[in-house]
């Protein structure tokens, strides 16, 4: 088992940055990242986030994740899509999230392009997904981005995405699970005996 592991509060090994309580931020390791989703909303919430990161810690974007659910209308691709100039002074005046002009518009245009964009999101992610049959052994073993993610980011930024570059899709990647980067021997790890078939 990789020194990056860590046993949780139920007794099932994790990785590190899952902690070891029972918190909001270990549900989303069992649950959400590395796992394969087909829902527009998810997907838009991963891209979204990956956005507000930039230049941010993830523990800041993540600990903001129900505030921006709530600014951005549970993700909703249609809804967001059309927001207004009125929409985005409310959420410049909105302390719940990160109030950066550039991001919140660039989030609202992601969706106008999510509506319009073929191949779609989903398609595009797909034909980038990757089954591991050997788990990374360490921290030390995952990159920040790789050359899938910087070609995936071309397309992206082709069809007119912003905020969208190759570390920001690679995380994107991970959060929808096109790629399962949980370490070796974490119960979620792609060549852990209890792995859900397909990661």
């Amino acid at each position: 088992m990789s020194n990056d592991v860590i046993i949780g509060y139920d007794g099932k090994p994790r990785c590190e940055w899952a902690g070891a309580d029972d918190t909001a931020l270990s549900r989303y390791h069992d649950e959400v990242w590395g796992t394969r989703t087909r829902d527009e909303s998810a997907m838009f919430e991963a891209l979204t986030l990956g956005v507000f990161q930039a230049g941010l810690s993830w523990k800041v974007v993540f600990n903001k994740r129900d505030a921006f659910r709530k600014a951005f209308r549970g993700f909703d691709v249609a809804e967001v899509a059309a927001m207004t100039d009125v929409d985005v002074e409310h959420l410049m005046d909105d302390a719940s999230i990160i109030r950066n002009r550039s991001k919140i518009e660039a989030t609202i245009g992601n969706a106008h392009v999510m509506l319009s964009a073929s191949p779609g999101l989903l398609v595009l992610a797909e034909s980038y997904g990757r089954t591991r049959r050997r788990a990374p052994r360490s921290y030390a073993e995952l990159p920040t981005s790789t050359p899938q993610a910087a070609d995936f980011a071309r397309q992206l930024k082709a069809q007119g995405y912003h905020f969208v570059g190759p570390t920001s899709v690679y995380a994107f990647m991970q959060n929808v699970g096109v790629i399962n980067d949980h370490l070796h021997g974490c119960f979620r790890a792609a060549d852990h005996r209890t792995a859900h078939r397909g990661e």
